[in-house]
């Protein structure tokens, strides 16, 4: 029986990219998303695949509004009769110094990329736990741990999503739910044009991803039981850099987010 999963951000970017990476790989999947009109598109994307593939469902909500989260899980369940698989995506940035930044962004950010997060997870779980186990994916990201000035509320929420994917890991471990972290670095998306706060573009020189190769990396996982996971080498070694050298690698990151 094919395996059932709900992305959440599923109308751009990486969402976007993991709903059409699953649904290749013949798993049935339910994204939600505030847009309908790019949840049909990808909609119709997926079913002109060739044969055979996953089934798309779309969701029309907001990850930070409990009722929309507690019906895209039940939506995704009455469907498809199941959920195995969690990809908590959805997530905003947001730029500036923080005592400069609008309540409004800081807020924002924090409730779609934390909420939101707690959200998805506890109302997936008990739908897991009523099929013998399940897989959770929390996308996080390389500034996690990192020293982040004017972008500090972002990497806050980041190291937030870390922890929490490390603890809850231990919690559903009796119920054979599994918890993979990914520390995405840099990426090609719409992610900078929707970055709240002060400017919507960040100094160049990093090498970056497709939203593609992201998605291929988060579909493997899904085959491992893997802890946590940093894609690329480059990405790798920003994370040890932030562990061994923070004030060196905050310096860099000031330079890179002011």
């Amino acid at each position: 029986m094919p395996k059932v999963a709900l992305v959440t951000g599923a109308s751009s970017g990486i969402g976007r990219a993991v709903a059409l990476a699953l649904a290749k790989q013949q798993i049935h999947v339910a994204g939600m998303a505030r847009r309908t009109e790019r949840l049909a598109e990808l909609q119709a994307e997926i079913e002109s695949l060739a044969s055979p593939h996953g089934e798309f469902l779309p969701v029309i909500g907001d990850v930070i509004v409990p009722e929309n989260v507690s019906n895209a899980v039940h939506q995704t369940v009455d469907h498809f009769g199941q959920l195995d698989i969690l990809v908590a995506n959805a997530g905003v940035g947001q730029r500036g110094a923080i005592v400069d930044s609008e309540w409004r962004d800081i807020k924002t950010v924090l409730r779609t990329n934390i909420d939101g997060v707690l959200l998805a997870v506890q109302a997936a779980v008990p739908a897991m736990r009523e099929t013998g186990g399940g897989h959770i994916v929390t996308i996080s990201s390389v500034a996690a741990n990192l020293v982040a000035p004017y972008s500090a509320t972002y990497a806050a929420s980041k190291t937030f999503v870390s922890n929490l994917a490390q603890s809850l890991r231990m919690e559903l471990e009796p119920d054979k739910i599994w918890v993979t972290d990914v520390l995405v670095g840099r990426t090609q998306t719409e992610f900078d044009e929707k970055r709240l706060g002060a400017g919507k573009r960040i100094r160049g020189g990093l090498p970056t991803m497709t939203a593609d190769q992201v998605a291929e990396g988060i579909v493997k996982v899904l085959d491992q039981r893997k802890k946590t996971v940093t894609l690329r080498l480059f990405d790798r070694l920003i994370v040890i850099g932030n562990r061994l050298i923070p004030g060196i690698m905050g310096e860099l990151a000031k330079r890179q987010y002011k």
